[in-house]
């Protein structure tokens, strides 16, 4: 197998080539945003920019995307465009730019929008080019822009510009360019269409004829150019050379006709159309697909154009096809045929007369229509309406391959596709692995197309909807796979033996040479299959490891994924392996193969099962592990085998690979989504049209919701009739009851239900009453019956004052219907959320909640935040590895809450116990939770009523207080409780007080009565499946375990009614969509009634490691961002209380109206300023260090040594001004930066109390979700802006800070760039040097934004502020030893002490003369330079005198003294080794950011 040649990397240029392009010369002249005075609009710029930069260099990427960058679009082209200076070059350049936008991933109508007047007529002109003569006046290369910018217009469809223009080229009027007698049998096959048609031909008469002909030419548009693409096909020869230009123009063609298939809106005509031009015909019988190179890609996007235009879909209704309509189809097609032979073709009698099974197979077709002549061949095809009819006189001009590939191809049976899908492995093989055109390198540069399905923004069925996904899925694992096999085998270093075997060099932790392997088992196939039920195998390996390693080998659990690999390497013992050259040649790579672990065998041969029990010790060194082979692939290998001679794949294994389980899963979730698509999906019918993408999108908002619910009970959610009321604006709140007093939460508020029928009925007059009744609530204040005498039967309470937009949130929750709400950084998501759940539990006490969520941290979050409200918790219960991390005493995992019922069993008994003794009561009635059962009824009961009998008020006598307490039975058991119980005020109050206790006791029965499951299930996993199917009302995982799970849960019988999704943004489309089928349909409904997702579709996006999934394919938009740009109504968030005012302009830009909390203004930890900083954000610009900006030691792994000292450098003054470590985060974009600023930290500062370590070190993709006082950011790049172009990077990184956000950056390289303005021109409104105040102490009293009374000093550069905190720290440890010495007064320390002083000022005048000998702290530098830097920096290091020691000391923490010693100890000698700049070379990327 031919490895595929690397693609090359394409290499962003620096700023200083920005500035000296011809390009940017023009831009500066003509459009860039910064320049005031610009030259007037040239339209012979736009033609030499064209000609010289981009068809001269062609149309390489680097130039285009210079002129992107500029604004070139934005600024100048489009704002200057009009008919009349429309030409080519104008229409070229337009397109290049949107078509790089498209590429770079960043939005691309904008500029259109705003100015939308001329793009009818250049969407035409667009058109009339696309069609033009190849060798006319555009290139090939140029139409290949042209197909690429309409394949962008047609997958724009929601932007409503482009689907005015779009739409007339896709709509029913396009039929004219079918062949008359097939509209005619198009028209008959749907009478409706016939009525249609005519009214369009009514209209086109009316038309001018000057409006008719433009008509007609949109409607034959996209026929000319399927015709047009034939021809360029039909141009490639078989061998000679071709043009790749030609080939990328049929590349792009398919890839347009695949998106036009795949969506509905466009396929529902156009499929006729395509059908009619039989253009998968001609493709199928090209010389390219027969071209083994050049024709790979091709072949591969032919056969997904196959796939969609016989999807199972009825194009009209857009309704999924079932296997027996399908079957109905396809034998209408052979029966009309057979009709047609036996009518008119006395030579095909015998195919007419043959049953169907008989004829439908490729060979029968052959065999029947091979020998007929070309012109009979052409005759049957007319029959059919595939071909125009033939004079008599005339030959045909098809050739007999057409014809005849024409007829087999259409009637050929089909096998499913959901047989295809069962028939496919789930694991990938050396085939896929290394394909380039399926799973590109991390390379992929956005240029060519890939085959590869897209996620936009709709879908033709449910079916079409996971097979996409399910795809996708397979292979970003497969790209992942590929990655741990290259690092593992190339780690193993095979080389070839003398005698031609394999040696292995090198080891690798998780991988072994194999020592034997064997097949032990191939199970019969089930009825109807032909592959095996299982297949499994034995695999030997020598674990000759270190010990951990060997555990973790042994530890391999029942269904984890390995891979078996054959290398056969031809390079000799010792071969160096390169890893910039193709990996396959350099190992010899031959086969890899996935299996699954059932476990590992014991000495008897026997798997050693997963379990509580101990594991037995195993002798020696080998072990032997059985597993699950693919039985799909088996028998494909076999029957490779035996049918072609190829060898057995199975006897050539010789490495076995395994994964990190985290990363493992990707089995258990294509199976789940198999299973899925096997079953009948059975998605609520209230979203299953949202789900694809159709139809109404705001069908299930809770207003229009046929159950929509009256009355609610919002429980603990107001504080009080005021917040209720302001949290209503505009509505008018009656309230039941006048007295104020009366009037206190909670209230049940009764909302007008407006059904969505028969509005239009209603009177004029009328109107004015319905929209008063429509704006009126009724609140009725309730009062939570008593729940005992106990404090702690108290309920708890929510404190939390919501905003009007949150209760609008809690609101739309509590209805049924789909609810989505958006939630800025610091808007309170994790509170509505938890309110929700808390007023769904207390409406609807018989419903389960089901609650999602991307990562475990966000679980726990949410689980602290319930805890604090009335939830019982022996209702909560939390699937999944993450509990471990809750930081509760209590465990809310299955075993946990099962060890929890246990032990609150034996608690509430005792309870009874204690009531039975007080009741005098012999016998033991809390033996169990039946025994208790009998007590409650006979002894219990019958007291109770006894008493209610005696004190309920008689009809005529006034009721005496004393009673109350007089009859009461308990007195005894609640003697432990505050007393007096009675108050004896009024009869109510204490009749309600005797109802609590009596509530009390009674809860302790129901309890108990629930809990006696517990008593007759033995095991613990028994016990734990009743606590998930029956007890819990409140189950929470996350979406990863719901995936992997599926399975289990539906067999289970789990049940669910609502589902809340807590960061819906960042979570896979597919991964958001399986939580909606983990229970099975009751009588073919499901019985989901809510579904809750909250998330922000403006921060980022799931994390997709290969870039060609996550731009080509989109694969990294959410099913909530889809929602969110379907048009789904959203409730926005628009308060933050997490950043000061100030902080939050940084981003607030980008929401809907986002405001702040009074808090924010009014606190005063938001209005002081920050101590020793001039201001409270700050962009803080830095040039190369030492001759270098960014360095790039492994791909992607970028660093920038400059600015991650600078950050540190500020970290440190900081920490010795009195900040906190721990409020302090640094961030920033890359891996490679975020490593090496963890090195620079441990060198500088690590080990030292006196400043410690910052909070976090990690990159700004990692802290979504989280936050902190301050925040230290480092942009690292310098040449391009890199992937911080995505807003929402820019978005989640300006909104981690709460006080304070300093940001380290090139300025000229990020305040360029379009889409970043609306923060940068902020940052840079501010000095780009630090300004720090270093005699203020920490905290200061100064407030936000007034002029410090302290002196400010600006620092210019990383190495002055290098020595600044350098001297800085050597003055606290001197202050500070001063200060022990008055403080102990001992002489002898005294003396000891002074001298260690004088030792230090000396060290510090060295310092300051230049030498480097403690300078190395200071000059955080390569050794080598640290002297040129001091000496060449005169105001570096500022001398004692200047820096005023007095007050230096003054912002000394006064808990930091007594460290000071240990600190003097550790850091007497300050010397730490210099951050080299590539300290990191080694270091490989860890995969996740390295974007």
């Amino acid at each position: 197998m031919a490895a595929p040649a690397q693609p090359k990397k394409i290499v962003a240029p620096t700023v200083s080539q920005i500035n000296a392009e011809f390009v940017t010369q023009l831009a500066c002249k003509y459009w860039a945003p910064h320049i005031k005075k610009k030259s007037p609009f040239d339209i012979k710029v736009i033609e030499d920019i064209y000609e010289k930069e981009i068809v001269k260099s062609r149309f390489a990427i680097r130039k285009i995307m210079l002129l992107e960058f500029s604004q070139y679009l934005e600024n100048y082209l489009w704002m200057n465009y009009s008919p009349e200076v429309s030409s080519k070059a104008y229409l070229m350049s337009i397109c290049c730019m949107v078509n790089e936008k498209f590429r770079e991933n960043v939005p691309a109508w904008e500029t259109f929008k705003k100015k939308p007047d001329h793009f009818p007529f250049f969407f035409k002109c667009i058109l009339k080019a696309a069609l033009a003569e190849t060798d006319g006046e555009f290139s090939l290369h140029e139409q290949t822009v042209l197909l690429l910018f309409l394949d962008h217009c047609f997958n724009s469809l929601e932007v409503d510009l482009i689907r005015s223009q779009v739409q007339q080229l896709i709509s029913l009027p396009m039929w004219m360019g079918l062949q008359p007698a097939r509209l005619e049998l198009e028209l008959k096959k749907t009478p409706k269409l016939r009525k249609f048609w005519n009214l369009i031909k009514k209209n086109d008469e009316k038309m001018d004829p000057e409006a008719r002909e433009q008509a007609y030419q949109e409607r034959r548009f996209l026929s000319q150019l399927i015709q047009k693409f034939i021809s360029v096909l039909k141009s490639v020869p078989l061998s000679e050379p071709v043009t790749m230009d030609k080939v990328h123009y049929c590349e792009r063609f398919i890839e347009l006709m695949i998106d036009l298939e795949a969506l509905l809106p466009t396929r529902r005509w156009f499929n006729t159309i395509l059908d009619d031009s039989h253009l998968l015909v001609h493709c199928s019988l090209s010389n390219l697909v027969h071209r083994e190179e050049d024709g790979h890609l091709f072949s591969q996007l032919l056969d997904m154009l196959k796939f969609y235009t016989g999807f199972e879909i009825n194009d009209q209704t857009g309704n999924a096809l079932t296997e027996n309509e399908m079957t109905t189809i396809h034998y209408d097609r052979i029966t009309s045929l057979q009709r047609a032979a036996f009518a008119h073709f006395p030579e095909l009698y015998d195919f007419a007369l043959s049953n169907v099974a008989e004829v439908d197979t490729r060979e029968s077709l052959v065999k029947y229509f091979g020998h007929l002549s070309s012109n009979t061949l052409h005759q049957v095809a007319s029959y059919l309406c595939l071909l125009p009819t033939l004079p008599k006189t005339e030959d045909t001009t098809f050739d007999k391959e057409f014809l005849l590939e024409l007829l087999v191809s259409r009637h050929e049976r089909r096998i499913s596709q959901i047989q295809q899908l069962n028939q496919m492995p789930l694991y990938p093989t050396e085939k896929i692995i290394w394909d380039e055109n399926i799973v590109p390198t991390e390379y992929y540069s956005g240029e060519g197309c890939l085959a590869l399905p897209k996620l936009n923004l709709q879908f033709l069925t449910l079916h079409d909807y996971l097979l996409r996904n399910f795809n996708l899925f397979r292979l970003e694992s497969t790209y992942e796979i590929r990655q741990d096999i290259e690092d593992s085998v190339s780690r193993m270093k095979p080389w070839q033996s003398e005698y031609g075997g394999v040696v292995f060099g090198g080891w690798a932790r998780m991988a072994q040479p194999i020592v034997a392997f064997t097949v032990v088992e191939v199970a019969k196939p089930n009825i109807g299959e032909n592959w095996p039920t299982r297949v499994r195998a034995d695999v030997t390996i020598n674990l000759n490891v270190r010990d951990h390693i060997k555990d973790e080998w042994e530890g391999l659990r029942k269904h984890d994924v390995c891979f078996l690999i054959t290398v056969r390497p031809t390079k000799p013992y010792g071969t160096k392996f390169d890893r910039r050259r193709p990996f396959i040649e350099q190992v010899g790579l031959v086969y890899v193969r996935g299996c699954e672990i059932q476990g590992m065998l014991d000495d008897k041969g026997r798997v050693i099962e997963d379990g509580p029990e101990p594991r037995p010790n195993l002798r020696g060194e080998s072990r032997t592990f059985r597993v699950f082979l693919d039985p799909n692939q088996y028998q494909q290998d076999m029957t490779n085998t035996i049918q072609n001679g190829a060898e057995d794949v199975y006897d050539t294994f010789n490495i076995i690979m395994r994964r990190k389980p985290k990363e493992n899963n990707f089995k258990a979730v294509l199976e789940t989504i198999r299973n899925l698509m096997n079953t009948d999906c059975v998605v609520p019918a209230w979203l299953h049209d949202i789900i694809l993408g159709y139809g109404d999108p705001s069908s299930a908002h809770y207003s229009k919701m046929p159950n929509q619910i009256a009355t609610l009970d919002f429980n603990d959610t107001f504080l009080s009739i005021e917040h209720l009321k302001n949290s209503f604006p505009g509505h008018n709140v009656k309230v039941t009851v006048d007295d104020p007093a009366l009037q206190i939460p909670p209230f049940r508020i009764t909302f007008p239900v407006r059904s969505g029928k028969g509005k239009k009925r209603k009177e004029v007059d009328g109107e004015d009453e319905d929209t008063e009744e429509a704006k009126t609530l009724i609140v009725e204040p309730h009062v939570i019956p008593n729940r005992g005498p106990y404090p702690y039967n108290q309920p708890k309470r929510n404190t939390i004052q919501f905003t009007h937009t949150q209760i609008e949130a809690i609101r739309a929750g509590m209805q049924p219907g789909l609810t989505m709400v958006v939630g800025p950084p610091g808007t309170g998501k994790t509170d509505v959320a938890v309110q929700i759940i808390s007023n769904i539990y207390h409406n609807f006490p018989e419903q389960r909640t089901l609650i999602v969520t991307h990562s475990n941290q966000a679980l726990n979050q949410l689980f602290e935040k319930i805890m604090a409200l009335d939830i019982d918790e022996r209702h909560l219960l939390r699937l999944g590895h993450g509990e471990e991390e809750l930081e509760t005493e209590k465990d809310f995992s299955r075993y946990g809450r099962v060890n929890y019922v246990l032990a609150r069993r034996i608690e509430l008994l005792e309870e009874v116990k204690r009531l039975q003794k007080s009741l005098g009561v012999p016998g033991d009635a809390s033996y169990t939770c039946e025994t208790a059962g009998y007590f409650f009824l006979y002894q219990v009961m019958s007291r109770w009523e006894e008493y209610i009998s005696k004190v309920k008020n008689k009809s005529n006598a006034s009721p005496d207080v004393t009673e109350v307490s007089t009859f009461f039975p308990f007195h005894e058991y609640f003697a432990n409780a505050p007393q007096p119980i009675f108050k004896g005020r009024s009869y109510e109050e204490d009749m309600e007080i005797a109802e609590g206790c009596f509530r009390h006791i009674k809860k302790i029965f129901t309890q108990l009565e629930e809990f006696r499951a517990s008593e007759l299930l033995r095991s613990g996993l028994d016990r734990s499946k009743y606590l998930l199917v029956k007890e819990a009302k409140i189950i929470a995982m996350t979406c990863t375990h719901a995936a992997l799970k599926r399975h289990d849960l539906v067999k289970l019988g789990f049940k669910y009614d609502n589902i809340l999704m807590e960061e819906a943004a960042q979570i896979l489309e597919i991964e958001t969509f399986i939580p909606l089928l983990l229970q099975n349909p009751q009588d073919g409904f499901s019985r989901l009634k809510r579904w809750i997702m909250i998330g922000d579709h403006h921060q980022l996006p799931p994390v997709i490691k290969n870039m060609a999934f996550q731009k080509y394919s989109n694969m990294e938009q959410s099913l909530f961002t889809r929602f969110v740009r379907i048009g789904v109504p959203t409730v926005d968030l628009d308060a933050q209380g997490r950043a000061r005012a100030s902080l939050c302009n940084l981003y607030n830009w980008r929401y809907k109206k986002l405001g702040n909390l009074p808090h924010v203004q009014l606190l005063p930890e938001f209005s002081t300023a920050n101590a020793g900083l001039l201001y409270d954000f700050q962009l803080i610009n830095v040039e190369d260090f030492q001759g270098v900006g960014e360095s790039e030691p492994n791909p992607y792994f970028y660093q920038n040594l400059g600015e991650a000292e600078y950050v540190v450098a500020l970290f440190m003054y900081m920490c010795l001004l009195g900040y906190p470590a721990d409020k302090i985060s640094i961030l920033t974009t890359y891996n490679g930066q975020k490593h090496l600023i963890r090195d620079i930290i441990n060198r500088r500062c690590g080990s030292n109390p006196l400043i410690g370590r910052p909070n976090k070190v990690t990159t700004v993709d990692r802290f979504q979700g989280q936050q902190n006082d301050y925040i230290l950011l480092s942009l690292v790049r310098t040449r391009a802006v890199g992937h911080l172009r995505d807003v929402r990077r820019l978005v989640v990184a300006m909104s981690r800070a709460r006080l304070g956000l300093y940001i380290f950056a090139r300025v000229s390289l990020f305040q360029n760039c379009f889409e970043l303005t609306p923060a940068f021109s902020q940052l840079t409104a501010r000095p780009l040097h630090l300004h720090i105040i270093p005699t203020e102490p920490f905290p200061t009293t100064r407030k936000n934004g007034e002029r410090p009374s302290h002196e400010v000093q600006i620092i210019k550069n990383m190495p002055q502020m290098a020595n600044f905190v350098y001297n800085m720290y050597m003055h606290l440890i001197q202050t500070t030893h001063h200060y022990h010495q008055t403080l102990l007064q001992l002489p002898p320390a005294m003396v000891e002490e002074s001298e260690e002083v004088q030792s230090q000022e000396t060290e510090l005048e060295t310092e300051e003369e230049g030498t480097p000998a403690q300078a190395d702290i200071a000059s955080l530098t390569d050794s080598s330079s640290s002297q040129d830097t001091f000496t060449s920096q005169p105001e570096a290091a500022p001398s004692p005198t200047e820096t005023a020691p007095d007050q230096t000391g003054a912002g000394l923490r006064p808990e930091a003294i007594p460290a000071v010693s240990e600190a003097a100890a550790a850091l007497e000698e300050p010397e730490a080794p210099p951050a080299e700049a590539n300290s990191h070379r080694d270091a490989t990327p860890a995969p996740e950011e390295t974007k």
